[in-house]
């Protein structure tokens, strides 16, 4: 589990960039019918937003609040977008993004309170880097 979030707390941008990628391609894609896929449309909004922000929540960069509106606003500007491009926008999706971005983050600091992420000294930074290079 710890490798995990080191890897996560590592490469938070990447993720959170991929899975932003992700969303848009999915949400905005033209479609003739949705495809069959368990569970409803709301839980899959949910899910989407709540795999966004975790990696970053992980992290919790200084400036996490511009992140998290940034998040919201642009789960607006897709639902606005939708209807362009052969797709329902819906205030109900809305909802549940902004949901799953407010659950997300709160796993997120539940999670960080258990495993914290471990601040290196100086001092171990450079035994660290002193013993990558033997």
């Amino acid at each position: 589990m710890s490798l995990l979030l080191a890897l996560t707390r590592r490469y938070w941008i990447l993720l959170t960039m991929l899975m932003m990628s992700i969303i848009c391609v999915l949400s905005l894609y033209p479609l003739q019918a949705l495809p069959v896929v368990p569970g409803t449309d709301k839980t899959h909004h949910f899910l989407a937003y709540f795999a966004l922000v975790m990696p970053m929540a992980l992290k919790k960069p200084n400036y996490w609040p511009v992140l998290v509106l940034s998040f919201i606003g642009i789960s607006g500007a897709i639902e606005l977008i939708q209807p362009f491009v052969n797709r329902y926008g819906e205030w109900l999706d809305l909802t549940a993004n902004i949901s799953g971005v407010i659950a997300g983050f709160m796993v997120a600091q539940i999670i960080n309170r258990i495993f914290p992420e471990k601040k290196l000294t100086v001092r171990e930074c450079n035994e660290q880097q002193a013993f990558e290079r033997e």
